[in-house]
Order: structure tokens, then C-alpha cells, then sequence
């Protein structure tokens, strides 16, 4: 699956979970870093506006699909993918790390935030390691000094695996950096997910997420700051529709 803005094309290119691991596997072994995207509506709508978060997404190694209605439109396309939040990718990919002796670093967020998220993994991967955290101070640039401190320090850690939870477009920009000056390292961005994990976010509950409206419940727990947000999603899904129609019939 695939969509395209400006003449230029961003593909969900790991379509099942099973591919995910399997390639995350090989490249923990072989001491390789990667970047990895979760895309979803909100994303696609930052795309079409800007060509910088753009070329972050081109940059990723793995793109896989963060929300339903990309796997609706992949089903549509007749290139289906499956169903992978970013939130619901850091447990496994923990286990991974875990498997390979990989430390583990968590960016983004607050401290507080952070230290409950460790202690969260740590509980729930044996044998896991996070070798360090950082929470960024004020407004992250990450092209900025700071981001620079951290990609330096990822570097020489070496082999890890490292979460963002700097929220889009931020995260992936971060990544697409950090794929040239710390590049043995695999970048995660997981949004919101190290929140859930230390309680510091509430996640709709399962029975809501089995229905496909979580978005809804979230629009509701905090209308002010992503009521705005969904209507622009639901503004661009119609055109997202016709694209893949168009796909299919190729």
C-alpha cells in the first residue's frame, strides 16, 4: 500500500507483524540500525502540508499502518496490511531486544514519565536492558543542539534499540537524522506509547479499540487539542479513498 503527495510516494512497506520481527531480527543480529514509522491519518494529513515530514517518512526503513482506516484503504487498494500502533509495538519489540542482548533507550516525554515506563518494561521483559533515558527540556528541536547531544550519545552506545516519543513530526525527522549519525542504532517512534505503558496517558479501554473508534474516545477526552486534528483527517479520507480505488483497478 501506498499514497502519494506532490508526485512523490510514501509506501507501508512491512505489511504483516510476522515480516516486522523477522526483519528487526536479522538486523539486531547483524548489529544494523533501522528506522521505524507508524503511520495513521494525522500523518498523512502532515505530509500533504509539508515536504519536510515528507522526505522524514521516505527516509524510514519500515513504514507499517498505525491506525484502521489505513488498513480499510489498504483493502480497498487490494494491497492490504495489517493492523500495528505504535503504542501496541513496544512490549514486542522489547522481547526482540531482549532476545538479541540489545539495550534499550527511551527519548521523549517527561522524566517521570519515563522512570514509570522503565520500570514497566523492565517488569515485563526479562532480561531487558535500558541502558539510559532522556526527556527533552522545553521545545525539542531535532535539528537542534540537544538532538544533537542525544544522537551522539546513541552512537556511542552502539547496537540499541531507541523509542521516540516526541510526537509527530518531530520523532521521525529525529530518526531520519539520526539513520546517518548514529547508525547503528534501530529508532522506534511510538507516539504516546511510553506514556500508556507508566500510566501517565489513558489508553481507550480494549472493548473500544475492538470497534475501531478509539479515535472517538480520544476526540472526547480532549476535544480542544484533537477535535481540530480529526477534522482535518476526515477532510482528506475522501480523496485517500479515491486514490486507492484508482490503485485496485491498476
Amino acid at each position: 500500500m501506498f499514497f502519494e503527495f506532490h508526485g512523490r510516494r510514501v509506501a507501508v512497506n512491512t505489511a504483516a507483524r510476522a515480516g516486522l520481527e523477522a526483519e528487526i531480527r536479522a538486523r539486531f543480529k547483524a548489529g544494523q540500525g533501522f528506522a521505524l514509522a507508524t503511520v495513521n491519518l494525522d500523518h498523512l494529513v502532515k505530509m500533504a502540508a509539508s515536504s519536510e515530514f515528507l522526505s522524514a517518512y521516505q527516509a524510514q526503513d519500515m513504514v507499517v499502518a498505525d491506525g484502521r482506516p489505513i488498513v480499510w484503504l489498504s483493502r480497498l487498494a487490494r494491497r492490504p496490511v495489517e493492523l500495528m500502533p505504535g503504542s501496541d509495538m513496544v512490549l514486542p519489540l522489547c522481547r526482540l531486544a531482549a532476545e538479541a542482548k540489545v539495550p534499550v533507550v527511551l527519548a521523549g516525554s517527561t522524566e517521570e514519565a519515563l522512570l514509570d515506563a522503565e520500570e514497566a518494561l523492565t517488569d515485563a521483559v526479562p532480561g531487558l536492558e535500558v541502558a539510559w533515558t532522556h526527556a527533552p527540556s522545553g521545545r525539542f528541536d531535532p535539528e537542534g543542539q540537544e538532538a544533537d547531544q542525544i544522537l551522539h550519545r546513541l552512537d556511542a552506545t552502539g547496537p540499541c534499540l531507541c523509542f521516540l516519543a516526541l510526537g509527530a513530526p518531530k520523532q521521525e525527522r529525529f530518526a531520519q537524522r539520526g539513520r546517518k549519525l548514529a547508525p547503528a542504532a534501530g529508532f522506534a517512534s511510538v507516539g504516546a506509547g511510553l506514556d500508556f505503558l507508566g500510566g501517565h496517558q489513558k489508553r481507550a479501554p480494549a472493548w473500544v479499540r475492538a470497534v475501531a473508534m478509539e479515535w472517538l474516545w480520544r476526540a472526547l477526552s480532549s476535544p480542544g487539542r484533537l477535535l481540530p486534528r480529526y477534522v482535518k483527517c476526515l477532510a482528506i479520507l475522501p480523496g485517500l479513498a479515491l486514490a486507492a480505488w484508482r490503485i485496485r483497478a491498476r
